[in-house]
């Protein structure tokens, strides 16, 4: 028992690793945030869709409720990635990145609504430990600052990533994780699909390794993994240990791009660090 619990931390850790690349390639790839989203949920869907035909994976919708619902998921997973590209363009990696894990706390809040589950006083607690971790981060509340107004676009990206989560959370129980993504990654293509007609398509052709790459690591792999993981997890428990994810997309930052955090951006993502190793080994109990 113990030793499945570990694997289960382990693999929500390696997908949270994953996932934490979209930082940067979603400062460096040289393009809108939506042309992005779109290219990546059109390669992704490629990905993942091969995959279930390699593992035999049904992906067959059992009722029309579960198409509604499949829809709605798709919806807020291309919010949130819309507006969590355009937080990484306005601010850095770090502040971007950190900002999105307000979604602990909207979870924890949230999560009561659609499950039995009662409100978690721990979650809530710790969850405001990582509100206040991406607080200091704020320079200055100014809505001329470009900072400021990434920070307030992760906070939204957060909000719609929690829905999401939870959403999918009840899916888990009765679907595939790689069913559930593939038919996001439908939804998302699709809804995305009118900005071709406004978009400057010159330099995708030289941005297309880049978009393989944020298709198959960040998405297919990545996401994957979490939305397997909400098996052993509740929506709050994996949203907070996933809240690692920050301080893997710093270094990968500071590897790749050279970009160095701040002071600041140190001591926040401490915080948001120390929440991980609480939930990790409150959760084991």
């Amino acid at each position: 028992m113990q030793n499945q619990h570990s694997k289960n931390i382990a693999v929500l850790l390696l997908g949270t690793l994953f996932i934490s690349t979209s930082g940067v390639l979603g400062k460096y790839i040289a393009l809108s945030p939506e042309l992005i989203i779109l290219c990546r949920a059109f390669l992704a869907g490629i990905f993942i869709y091969i995959f279930c035909k390699i593992k035999k994976v049904d992906l067959k919708i059992k009722c029309k409720k579960d198409a509604i619902s499949f829809l709605i998921s798709g919806f807020l997973m291309g919010a949130h990635w819309v507006t969590y590209f355009y937080a990484l363009k306005l601010a850095n990696v770090a502040l971007g990145m950190l900002s999105i894990f307000t979604y602990p706390i909207i979870t924890a809040f949230l999560e009561p609504l659609f499950t039995k589950q009662k409100l978690n006083l721990i979650h809530i607690l710790l969850a405001v430990l990582v509100f206040f971790g991406v607080f200091i981060l704020i320079p200055e509340f100014s809505f001329e600052n470009d900072e400021f107004k990434g920070i307030l676009l992760g906070i939204l990206s957060a909000f719609f990533y929690a829905i999401r989560n939870l959403t999918v959370k009840k899916q888990v129980k009765n679907y595939n994780g790689s069913m559930l993504m593939f038919y996001q990654m439908i939804v998302v293509f699709i809804l995305l699909i009118p900005i071709l007609l406004y978009s400057d398509l010159s330099n995708v052709y030289s941005q297309i390794p880049f978009l393989i790459l944020v298709a198959l690591l960040t998405t297919a792999i990545g996401h994957t993994m979490l939305v397997n993981s909400l098996k052993h997890f509740s929506a709050a428990t994996a949203s907070i240990i996933s809240s690692v994810q920050p301080i893997f997309g710093i270094i990968i930052a500071y590897i790749f791009i050279n970009e160095i955090p701040s002071p600041n951006t140190f001591i926040g993502g401490s915080l948001v660090l120390l929440t991980v190793v609480i939930e990790s080994f409150r959760s084991k109990k």
